[in-house]
């Protein structure tokens, strides 16, 4: 599950570098279609999160130069 945790992290970092932002819904999408549910849950709110340990592995990797929208539900290059 590591594995693919990291390699999930490492497209969402590709995306954010490529486009500028990332919305939640399309790594959701992304991660369901290529990875399956078990990188996703349910969060309080009702709203599909994605895995911790992937959102982990993400912040590492973009080291604080992606800043995440609460409202907007997207990561931003900074």
């Amino acid at each position: 599950m590591q594995e693919k945790a990291e390699e999930i992290a490492q497209w969402m970092l590709s995306v954010v570098k490529e486009k500028g932002i990332l919305k939640q819904e399309d790594v959701v999408s992304h991660i369901k279609e290529h990875y399956g549910a078990q990188y996703l849950y349910v969060n309080d709110l009702g709203h599909t999160s994605i895995d911790k340990e992937v959102k982990k592995i993400y912040k590492k990797l973009h080291k604080g130069r992606v800043a995440w929208d609460r409202d907007g539900f997207f990561w931003a290059w900074t």
